[in-house]
């Protein structure tokens, strides 16, 4: 009698019948089926026109992608893999098996219907007593483009490149002639060659137009929409994500921009905070980095606490240096107040508890989530991309939660 258990990958049936036996009840799958289900998809349905062949429908679609996001596939030709392999997806896409194309133009499209999703998860959890705001940190960091750092236009670099262009073409034209003086030897080779050269010229004119009306000095070739940001490991080609997290680590608002520098995104973050939960935020807390006079007090005017510190408050903050204040004292009454709160024991407290609160939400979506790059190209489609893996946030946050 062996002591081994029976071993027949060849059998007829390796699952049961029913996918919760294999899976169990409370796995994340059902979790996301249920709350798609509860979903108004008319935003997503109304994209579509009643002509043309038969199309996936929105649930599933949404279903697998977040799903997918949840675990930290972001690319569709992997997810196209994974419907076929992982059981989980398998149920959630009801045995179809939409391509890579599919997918793709699913996340493209939606940009609006996945923002409108968003809200209502959101809305979700604050009926079930989560997402209070009340406390609200906000933060930012650079995601890399679908874009090559080596090709990026300046007005330097494009009039080198013509200059170059045309001493190549200069070059051809002389062989040419010099090969008519040789009996024609060779005379028909240099006017394929310079096709290409000529039509390279011929879009130098429109590079450096939209070059100009980008109102930047360098704009990166591949996704024009993007934009060369600073990083601490250096200068990337990207956009800024930005997010506004409550207490309870729920995702309240979030965006997607082009800014290079934060302290623009402060207020209208919160703006977007009060729109999305329909009331405002009783305390923000924010890094150095969102500091501005400007915010202080429109912040002021709406009745929000603010915890800003100045750059130069920040590195008594976070690294104990002697914090040197300009004699005479600040012209601005909202410096020198938020000097003063921030040195106090309480506002100390408080302020410290900004890192505890956002910034594991970008290590979650960045080291697990697969968040480093974006997959698409455009503001708009990048924006989609990163509404679909924060509500993937949100809700594996409720699904730990509840």
């Amino acid at each position: 009698m062996t002591r081994f258990l029976p071993y027949s990958p060849d059998q007829a049936y390796l699952l049961p019948p029913s996918v919760k036996d294999e899976l169990g009840n409370n796995h994340l799958c059902f979790f996301v089926h249920e709350l798609v289900e509860w979903l108004d998809l008319s935003g997503f349905e109304q994209e579509y026109s009643e002509e043309g062949g038969a199309l996936y429908a929105p649930e599933l679609m949404l279903k697998v992608w977040l799903y997918a996001y949840a675990l930290g596939i972001t690319s569709a030709r992997r997810l196209e893999q994974r419907l076929r392999e992982d059981l989980a997806l398998r149920y959630l896409a009801g045995g179809a098996k939409p391509d890579n194309w599919a997918l793709s133009a699913f996340r493209r499209r939606h940009g609006q219907a996945l923002n409108d999703a968003f809200t209502q998860v959101l809305e979700l959890g604050q009926r079930w007593k989560l997402g209070k705001v009340g406390t609200v940190a906000v933060d930012s960091t650079r995601i890399r483009a679908s874009a090559s750092g080596d090709r990026i236009d300046s007005e330097q670099r494009l009039r080198n490149e013509r200059a170059r262009l045309r001493r190549q073409v200069r070059r051809w034209q002389q062989q040419c002639n010099q090969d008519e003086h040789d009996e024609g030897a060779g005379a028909q080779l240099p006017q394929p060659a310079m096709e290409p050269l000529q039509q390279r010229l011929a879009t130098l004119p429109r590079r450096l137009e939209k070059l100009r009306k980008s109102g930047t000095a360098r704009l990166p070739r591949t996704d024009p929409e993007a934009r060369l940001l600073r990083t601490r490991e250096g200068f990337v080609v990207g956009y800024t994500a930005e997010i506004a997290v409550s207490e309870d680590h729920l995702i309240l608002a979030q965006r997607v921009t082009q800014n290079a520098h934060d302290a623009h995104s402060l207020v209208p973050l919160v703006d977007e905070v009060a729109r999305r939960c329909r009331q405002k935020p009783r305390r923000v807390l924010a890094d150095a980095g969102f500091y501005a006079n400007t915010n202080l007090e429109q912040l002021a005017e709406r009745g929000v606490e603010a915890f800003v510190p100045d750059p130069n408050l920040a590195r008594w903050l976070n690294r104990g240096e002697p914090v040197r204040d300009p004699s005479p004292p600040p012209t601005s009454p909202y410096l020198w107040a938020m000097r003063q709160k921030l040195r106090s024991p309480a506002g100390r407290r408080i302020y410290q508890r900004r890192k505890a609160i956002v910034e594991p939400v970008f290590g979650t979506l960045k080291q697990q989530r697969g968040m480093r790059q974006f997959r698409t190209r455009g503001l708009a489609q990048v924006a989609a991309e990163f509404t679909l893996a924060t509500l993937a946030y949100n809700l594996t946050r409720l699904y730990a939660m509840v």
